[in-house]
């Protein structure tokens, strides 16, 4: 597929290598010529100098025959532009932007194909507010991921001991839970994937990711670590974009506190804020989070937009007693580096945008993709089309599929009915099939499976 990113910032960059890497022709827009050198120099890709919006450098990069833009620079109204000028004068199929501030999210009018023809927006913001809230609806949880329409959900957990099943084959897992159904997509261990079979034994630390019904992940997480007691109290460093958005989809349900600096900004935040606490200083104040009671705090998020500052405040919290700490961190680099340490719960923005954007990019009917340890692994929702004559799936058990080594089918959504996958399920036409991929570069290969071919016997 002929590509165009618009914008080589993180995320413009970690799509490119994401895309690069999958026999896609890419060209990468921006106007910072050292960073277009850097990329170039790490990836096949072309790489074209210039303002993302205008005409004739969007020609210059191909947008003639390009199949999709993907607009992805710092500046909402460049990346607007840019999807307008690519279907006013370039007819690109499909245009997809990111879009941040909030007052044009909340008039979608502006995106119809007479106003602003903008084919997918996406919202990091909104991704990972809605990503923060399942965390926190789930104590414990490394993450949590929504396929099917929320039916269905990818847990990831530390085993800890004490968790029943730590030390035991998986097999025995149905024996535990005799009338609560699951599957163990991989488990990684010290880093390292295992594929996991019957006879896997589940050792104390082990990253483990299952895959149930909705309804059931409370249960099943029990199985791997002793429950955490739910959460009640939050406090949110950082009243930026992400920190008012995640403490507007809490407040009513969490007893929250955030803390910003700036003077203008608590004041608007506490007028449009409902019953959220809003104090004005320094998340990294040792003196204001004891005042604050950070000792009896649930979960402390750093959401500012300066990574250093995000890590050393929820270090800080941590120390001081609060129970479990997230940290917003823009700098792939510093992700594995602080989640071995004090903090928790890293927050990649880069890997919850693109997730969403690669589920517009992928071949075949998928609906959802999940970007995952790093952009190594994937989890993705498939839809199966067709029949046992056209379709690679259709008509096939689970266990009859010649799945790419390291993939698993982890459930099968009928309609309502959520089947979480054996050997023996059988797929029908219309089946949402949740597959995980422990090696990404395999993903053309399930791609290749869902897709109909008209000749294919």
């Amino acid at each position: 597929m002929k590509i165009l990113i618009l914008g080589a910032g993180q995320v413009g960059s970690s799509l490119a290598a994401n895309l690069a890497s999958e026999a896609n022709d890419i060209t990468v827009v921006d106007s910072d010529e050292f960073v277009l050198r850097s990329l170039q120099d790490r990836l096949d890709i072309g790489t074209v100098y210039g303002a993302a919006s205008h005409p004739d450098i969007l020609r210059r990069a191909g947008a003639d025959d390009a199949e999709m833009i993907i607009a992805v620079t710092d500046n909402d109204e460049t990346n607007m532009v840019a999807c307008q000028v690519a279907y006013t004068i370039f007819h690109t199929p499909t245009k997809i932007a990111r879009v941040r501030n909030i007052e044009y999210l909340r008039h979608p009018q502006l995106f119809s194909q007479e106003a602003l023809p903008i084919d997918v927006l996406i919202s990091p913001e909104q991704l990972i507010t809605d990503y923060i809230q399942r965390l926190i609806q789930h104590p414990g949880a490394l993450q949590v991921l929504d396929f099917a329409d929320g039916l269905v959900q990818l847990v990831a957990v530390k085993a800890y001991y004490g968790g029943p099943l730590v030390g035991h084959q998986l097999k025995e897992l149905r024996e535990h839970m005799p009338n609560i159904d699951t599957r163990v997509a991989a488990v990684y261990r010290k880093g390292q994937a295992l594929i996991p079979e019957g006879d896997t034994i589940i050792e104390a630390d082990d990253e483990v990711f299952f895959i149930s019904a909705t309804k059931d992940t409370r249960a099943v997480m029990g199985e791997l670590r002793r429950l955490d007691k739910p959460y009640k109290r939050v406090m949110i460093a950082g009243g930026g974009n992400i920190g008012k958005s995640v403490a507007r989809a809490l407040e009513q349900r969490y007893q929250v506190k955030i803390i910003d600096h700036n003077p203008k900004r608590t004041r608007d935040i506490s007028h449009e804020l409902e019953k959220c606490i809003v104090l004005l200083g320094d998340a990294a104040d040792e003196d204001l989070l004891l005042d604050e009671n950070i000792e009896n705090t649930d979960v402390f998020c750093a959401l500012t937009n300066d990574d250093e500052a995000n890590i050393l405040s929820a270090m800080l919290a941590k120390r001081l007693g609060a129970r479990k700490v997230m940290s917003l961190i823009n700098r792939a680099a510093y992700v594995d580096l602080v989640e071995s340490g004090d903090i928790d719960i890293a927050i990649s923005p880069q890997q919850a945008t693109i997730g969403s954007l690669l589920t517009h990019i992928r071949r075949g009917d998928v609906v959802k993709v999940h970007s995952l340890r790093r952009g190594a692994a994937e989890a993705i929702e498939a839809i199966a089309h067709g029949d046992e004559n056209t379709s690679r799936v259709v008509g096939r058990t689970v266990g009859e599929l010649k799945l790419p080594p390291g993939t698993t089918i982890g459930a099968v959504v009928r309609g309502n009915e959520v089947h979480v996958a054996h050997h023996d399920t059988r797929i029908e036409s219309e089946d949402h099939v949740v597959l995980f991929l422990v090696d990404k570069s395999r993903i053309s290969e399930v791609e290749h499976m869902f897709q109909v071919g008209i000749t294919f016997l």
